[in-house]
């Protein structure tokens, strides 16, 4: 997926978009570790600061829990987000 840097809809945004549908689709299962920041990083080429704040849209959203020291999770159920 490439970053569309110059539309009206924020890049972590975009990325947020992208994981979502991924989760949703199955793609990545419950259970499941999202890539790392490291790997997001490769794969966007964007700040990991803005990999944070699509994480935290998907956290605020429900899809995904962080667990101290192993990485970024998808919960179990459809998320509590809207």
């Amino acid at each position: 997926m490439s970053i569309d840097r110059e539309g009206p809809v924020p890049p972590y945004q975009q990325i947020a978009a992208f994981l979502r549908e991924r989760i949703e689709s199955g793609a990545i299962p419950p259970g499941r570790r999202i890539p790392s920041l490291v790997e997001l990083e490769a794969e966007f080429g964007v700040a990991r600061d803005t990999l944070r704040k699509a994480v935290k849209v998907l956290k605020d959203e429900g899809l995904v829990e962080t667990v101290t020291g192993m990485g970024v999770f998808v919960v179990d159920g459809k998320g509590t987000g809207a």
